[in-house]
């Protein structure tokens, strides 16, 4: 990660508060895509456009979507300009992997302005107090969720369902047609355990509820079972929460987490507007900063330029002003639109074949392309 802790850069920009706001140019309306309403996701989305309202005047239309799909329509029909996804939305997008693969999608050409890289939060596993669920382990034969047409979710607890040596098999898959209607569902005794955020509106409603709300955590020491956890989904980090349902004021839990939520574009986005849209991201974090749980992993100190998801030339022209990007930084960017650039070829290629079964075919023809170019093979 970039670390600007401490430097002159760092300590001028948290000074400049909205110093600069009168330089940043924006619509005076634009639209994200964010998770379900009440979501941490969505919460953030909101505290940030208010305060992006009282700085320039831009009103801010955060549109909730149920899953990765919904979420990430809009930005590829160019309805939005914007959207604040997790991983299914940009990383498993770029992927071409599961919703994704499906012959009306296609591996998308996302590109990063900004992530919420927050370390006093987990992406991890809420289970109801009342299910005897104290380790992971203890998920065997219990109800877990399965969110239809949300494949960022799914493979998130294929991942910890892992950790504990287990899959699918192992226990009852209980599938809802969105995120928040699978919380409601683990409220109302319909499951019991759930991926999200530790800091989500509705884990809080859970924590509140009869049922009550556990984060089971995981052994720092046991590497083992967290390769397995990685193995399948490589973007996780160790990480304690100190933020979330069940877990404020207390030592924290822990556990692992990843960036969420992430501002991704379609990689044709404007850079003017994808520049000053960084921008505001940045210059405006004191403002924002402390109005929504978990906000405060927006800051730039938080960024990782060598992540999984390229970023966009908008806004690395702002961190270069920022002086925080590198050669490093830009090798590794120009990797991973190779690597978008190789999938995108992959499937212009299967579609002119037209396979009877899509699906293998696809991802036959992914891991050979990936392969073939040098790339790792996820998913």
């Amino acid at each position: 990660m970039n670390i600007l802790k401490g430097t002159a850069a760092g300590i001028a920009l948290f000074l400049a508060g909205t110093a600069g706001a009168q330089d940043i140019e924006l619509p005076r309306q634009m639209s994200w895509t964010a998770y379900d309403t009440g979501s941490a996701g969505f919460n953030q989305a909101v505290a940030i456009g208010g305060e992006l309202q009282k700085a320039t005047g831009t009103s801010l239309r955060v549109l909730p979507g149920k899953n990765d799909v919904s979420r990430t329509q809009p930005l590829r029909q160019r309805r939005v300009e914007f959207s604040a996804t997790g991983i299914g939305g940009s990383f498993m997008a770029q992927e071409g992997a599961f919703e994704f693969g499906e012959k009306n999608w296609g591996p998308q050409p996302l590109r990063v302005l900004l992530a919420n890289f927050g370390g006093d939060v987990n992406l991890s596993v809420g289970v109801a107090a009342d299910a005897d669920i104290e380790t992971y382990d203890d998920l065997r034969g219990k109800r877990v969720a399965w969110i239809a047409g949300a494949p960022g979710l799914n493979v998130n607890m294929d991942a910890y369902l892992a950790y504990a040596g287990l899959t699918w098999d192992d226990v009852t898959k209980v599938e809802f047609g969105g995120y928040g209607a699978a919380w409601t569902g683990l409220i109302e005794g319909e499951v019991d355990a759930m991926f999200g955020s530790t800091n989500t509106g509705p884990a809080y409603e859970a924590a509140a509820g009869p049922r009550g709300l556990l984060w089971p955590a995981m052994d720092p020491d046991d590497e083992e079972a967290f390769k397995r956890l990685t193995d399948i989904a490589p973007f996780y980090t160790p990480n304690k929460a100190t933020v979330g349902a069940g877990i404020d004021g207390t030592d924290g839990v822990q556990g692992a987490t990843y960036a969420y939520p992430v501002l991704v574009s379609m990689a044709d986005a404007d850079p003017d507007l994808v520049y000053n849209m960084t921008k505001a991201m940045v210059e405006l974090f004191p403002q924002y900063d402390g109005k929504a749980p978990g906000i405060g992993g927006w800051n730039i100190d938080n960024q990782n330029f060598t992540w999984v998801v390229p970023y966009h030339e908008g806004a690395i022209a702002y961190f270069k002003e920022l002086g925080v990007w590198n050669d490093e930084a830009q090798a590794h960017n120009d990797r991973l639109i190779e690597r978008q650039g190789i999938l995108q070829a992959a499937w212009k290629e299967l579609e002119a074949e037209n396979p009877d079964d899509w699906t293998a075919a696809w991802s036959q023809k992914r891991r050979e392309a990936l392969e073939a170019a040098g790339f790792k093979v996820v998913f």
